[in-house]
């Protein structure tokens, strides 16, 4: 199918829709109204861009017949609206086509956010604590909530592990190319000799899943309770709230230990263990797809180094878009957007490529 036959078809279920959410028997079923209402609004951004798009090709093709005419001054104003409108279709052009780029359907979820140190010991941990910051100030300048699942303190306030939901519009969206290994260079204030060191610590972002989405069965939880700890391992309740639940099935283990209630433990524990066990379904519907497709803004890998933080040089770089910003402190304030725009505009990019080889092999087996 072309990439006008595409569009072709988008309008005329447009007009379907319209005709549908005019029929009594439509209006008066809730669900089937308010679903035909979405898929409606949601073609109507393309349905849009489509009939300018046309209206600016035939009227580029009535300024070249134009340039035809015997009239010198009709033939120059001719070539001035050729030049416009060809500018015009191109960025109608380019605007369908990421239109057309298929919506990720995590988007809009609230995210489970992972961050762990990795190689470098206990300056890894405080690193850990230092992303925790800068994605929790993110979060607070977007006017999200973030809410800690569970934490692992490490006795100088660094984390071995902290788990947070964040929750606020379209969080997804915003946090999901930030999995995989972030690494440090600065000298630890341990350091006599000024040495830099390099530290790693892995983030993971994991879209929160539904309970429809993924369904847990009771029979295949084992559910452990202890009492809670603190850092240096003291105990920091009286009762047994701390919650260890073990997925059979899969061998995930999630412990949360941060609230008092062993009922409210086990509710957040379910919540992470989902978004895990999401994130597995969703690991293994990407292994399906071309490795040219995983490799847009790198697979997602927690174990791939996207990033650098080097303290003396006040840097950061993402190595997977070569982008480098030396405002460092600025970055672990929150200030982040501009790194996440570049990415989400490299692989809205990749996307466009991505859709167009889509639309010439398609064209070329329909003429084949």
């Amino acid at each position: 199918m072309s990439f006008l036959d595409r569009l072709i078809g988008f309008e005329q279920r447009y007009i379907e829709l319209e005709q549908l959410l005019s029929d009594p028997a439509v209006v008066s079923d809730r669900e089937l109204f308010t679903r035909y209402a979405r898929e409606h609004a949601e073609l109507g951004k393309i349905v849009a861009a489509y009939r300018e798009y046309r209206q600016v090709t035939g009227e580029l093709e009535e300024s070249r017949e134009l340039l035809n005419d015997a009239d010198h001054e009709i033939k120059e104003l001719a070539r001035g609206e050729i030049e416009t409108l060809t500018l015009q279709k191109e960025n109608l052009e380019t605007e369908l086509k990421k239109l057309l780029i298929p919506k990720d359907p995590n988007d809009e979820k609230n995210v489970l956010l992972e961050i762990r140190a990795g190689t470098g010991g206990e300056e890894a941990a405080l690193f850990a604590g230092d992303l925790f910051r800068m994605y929790s100030r993110y979060a607070e300048n977007r006017r999200w909530k973030i809410d800690i699942m569970s934490a692992h303190w490490t006795d100088s306030g660094g984390f071995k592990e902290v788990i947070a939901m964040v929750t606020g519009n379209a969080a997804y969206s915003h946090l999901k190319y930030e999995s995989g290994t972030h690494r440090v260079q600065r000298v630890p204030s341990t350091e006599a000799q000024g040495r830099i060191h390099t530290s790693a610590v892995t983030v993971a972002v994991l879209p929160e899943a539904e309970d429809v989405e993924v369904e847990v069965d009771p029979n295949d939880l084992k559910v452990d309770v202890f009492r809670s700890s603190g850092p240096g391992g003291q105990s920091v309740n009286t009762t047994d709230s701390a919650v260890r639940l073990t997925h059979l099935p899969t061998g995930l283990v999630v412990i949360c230990q941060d609230e008092k209630s062993q009922h409210k433990n086990k509710a957040k524990a379910l919540k992470v263990l989902r978004a895990r066990l999401y994130d597995i379904q969703m690991q293994e519907q990407n292994d399906k797809i071309s490795q040219d497709r995983k490799n847009q803004v790198g697979s997602g890998d927690r174990s791939e180094r996207i990033r650098t933080y080097n303290f003396p040089q006040a840097r950061v770089t993402d190595h997977r878009i070569g982008l480098t910003l030396y405002k460092l402190d600025q970055i672990l304030a929150g200030d982040i957007d501009e790194i996440i725009n570049e990415l989400a505009a490299y692989n809205q990019a990749r996307a466009i490529e991505n859709a167009e080889a889509d639309l010439a092999e398609s064209a070329s087996v329909d003429h084949s």
